[in-house]
């Protein structure tokens, strides 16, 4: 999806109805700034928005997300390069967060020994003392279990004995063994347990 094309369309179709972007803002129950940064590309409207920005405009989702009034005879392939685009961001999205991931890991692991290493070398009370391995503690469990949760939802797993991809729960990562990317869980299609291996692709 070209941003700056949706962009530039929005405008079209918001002059075109002769409303403000102060007006469509008003509409949606949100800023004109938001306005300006859809019509500029500098984002796009959220999912909860489309639907009422479509219809103020008078346009379908489908032309919304092509930039332009869709001829019904090039619907389909430009539904299909619309889900294609979809998914190569997604991919994209996922890359990064599972980066962050690796980031979140690093960070929490050095708060913790760096507390640990200043509870144990310098000289402070028991009390204070106790309160820095706490925090320390605290602090990795929240890193890791937020790190997992990214793990969770970014991309899917891969059974090695069917090959079905899907998400598992919170709880199948949290408790479940692993090694590396993958993980030893029960596919949900086949009822096998296996080494399902994270892959970013749906196809």
């Amino acid at each position: 999806m070209n941003q700056i094309k949706i962009g530039k369309f929005i405008s079209l179709k918001r002059k075109e109805k002769n409303i403000t972007q102060s007006n469509l803002a008003e509409m949606l129950g949100i800023t004109d700034r938001a306005i300006s940064k859809w019509e500029n590309g500098m984002c796009m409207p959220d999912s909860g928005t489309i639907p009422k920005l479509c219809k103020i405009l008078n346009i379908t989702i489908q032309d919304l997300f092509s930039g332009e009034t869709v001829d019904m005879k090039k619907h389909d392939k430009i539904v299909e390069e619309n889900l294609l685009e979809l998914s190569r961001q997604k991919e994209v999205a996922d890359r990064q967060l599972l980066t962050s991931e690796i980031f979140i890991g690093v960070i929490s692991s050095i708060i913790l020994l760096s507390l640990i290493l200043m509870a144990s070398l310098v000289e402070m009370s028991n009390i204070l003392r106790a309160i820095f391995i706490v925090i320390a503690i605290i602090t990795f469990a929240i890193g890791i279990l937020y790190a997992l949760r990214i793990e969770q939802i970014t991309g899917y797993y891969e059974c090695k004995k069917c090959h079905h991809k899907h998400i598992p729960t919170y709880l199948n990562i949290l408790f479940t063994m692993h090694n590396g990317r993958a993980r030893y869980i029960k596919c949900p299609n086949c009822g096998k347990r296996s080494w399902n291996k994270k892959v970013l692709k749906k196809q």
